[in-house]
């Protein structure tokens, strides 16, 4: 059996702390789990992003033994519906909607704020025994029998794995000379929190616009997470407007059926665009989350993707382990590999293919769109096969994604 060296994780958001604390509860004390990232040292998070939870990514935290600490600030998502319609329309007709649970008592989604789930992933990662490392990495060398991994101040890791979660600009990616494959949208998704005088019972909203979805996510209390997709153009000037003029764009796309709404943040616009590595590995290295793909937020799938990486790459990782393989030889990460690259291909497919046929002003798209939503809102096997899609539970799917310790 080879004699196991350190697993160094770069990037220390959701996905490399999730890789961590798994990591660390499969493999046992004896292999160091080091996760290197400057942001480390910002704690408590500040992020004032919201994130849609789909079931399968809450069973791998609950598992993991963080969900508990998350749970009280967590809004689930009891019912969704979809409208599509222009911006001038007087009403917004429902085509499609979703209640219900995944199993007994479990929502397929829960809207978690980023900044509660990031602290309690890495206070669970201290309590485990992962090393947290506040420095970036600088360089690495990959070789046949490890990896020499060089943090910021000079300090080498030898490492027999090296993951990289350091987001969709991966240098990691970058030095490995792994190409990506993919596009720009030229559309923006605008982010804000906005308080309502009504409560809105944990519907989810999504309504299909001509510039793209407009999304209504309820967090807890009177409050609700949007996610909001213009033009780049369209989005820039928005996000620019004057407080009373951003209120009246706002409310024109919202409705009153809240009541009054007010943001509670600054707005933000994100660009948007798809890619895919052509490889989720290199030698000694595997990249997961947005260092692997980035997919349109249309489907809200673009966090559990990164999340299924993990689950996948902690089982591949700790089932070699058992079998006394070395940890970052390449069958072991072409095992991951297969894993995931399809699954991720596929979504791609399905985000762009949505994007197409919703984000436009064609009347032919739109009658065909909303036949479509109207056959699957009446077939309730279809309707139950899209639910447990979205909530993560279809397909091959990993053991902490079932709510399985490994």
């Amino acid at each position: 059996m080879p004699a196991q060296r350190s697993i160094v994780i770069c990037g220390g958001a959701f996905a490399g702390l999730a890789l961590a604390v798994a990591l660390r509860q499969g493999l046992g004390p004896d292999i160091p789990v080091i996760v290197a990232d400057p942001a480390l040292s910002q704690r408590p998070s500040r992020d004032p992003r919201a994130t849609a939870i789909v079931a399968a990514c809450r069973r791998l935290f609950e598992t993991l033994g963080v969900w508990g600490q998350v749970a009280p600030t967590a809004q689930p998502i009891t019912d969704m519906v979809v409208t599509d319609s222009k911006l001038e329309d007087a009403t917004r007709p429902v085509f499609l909607t979703f209640a219900g649970n995944v199993a007994p008592g479990e929502p397929f989604a829960h809207m978690v704020e980023n900044r509660y789930l990031i602290d309690a992933l890495a206070s669970r990662a201290e309590a485990e025994g992962v090393e947290l490392r506040a420095a970036a990495v600088s360089s690495f060398a990959s070789r046949p029998d490890g990896v020499s991994v060089t943090l910021a101040g000079g300090t080498v890791i030898d490492a027999s794995l090296l993951v990289a979660a350091d987001g969709a600009r991966s240098k990691l990616r970058e030095r490995a000379g792994i190409a990506t494959h993919g596009w720009d949208y030229d559309q923006s998704g605008i982010v804000v929190t906005v308080g309502h005088e009504r409560e809105h019972q944990g519907r989810a909203e999504e309504h299909f616009l001509p510039a793209g979805p407009f999304a209504i996510l309820p967090l807890t209390g009177n409050r609700s997470s949007l996610v909001w997709t213009e033009t780049r153009n369209d989005a820039a000037r928005i996000v620019a407007l004057n407080e009373e003029q951003f209120h009246a764009e706002l409310e024109q796309r919202f409705g009153l059926h809240l009541g009054e709404i007010k943001p509670l943040d600054k707005p933000r616009a994100f660009p948007l665009g798809y890619f895919v590595a052509r490889s989720f590995i290199a030698e000694r290295l595997a990249l997961i989350g947005d260092a692997a793909h980035v997919i349109h937020p249309i489907a809200g799938q673009g966090l559990n993707m990164g999340l299924k990486d993990v689950a996948a790459l902690a089982e591949v990782v700790v089932d070699a382990a058992r079998l006394g393989m070395d940890l970052g030889q390449a069958d072991v990460l072409e095992r991951y590999q297969r894993w995931r690259r399809f699954d991720t291909m596929a979504m791609g497919v399905a985000t762009n293919s949505l994007n197409f046929l919703f984000s436009n002003e064609s009347t032919l798209l739109r009658t065909v769109r909303d036949i479509g939503l109207g056959l699957v809102d009446r077939a309730p096997p279809l309707k139950e096969m899209f639910i447990r899609q979205a909530a993560g539970l279809s397909g091959e799917v990993p053991r902490l994604l079932k709510g399985e310790a490994l």
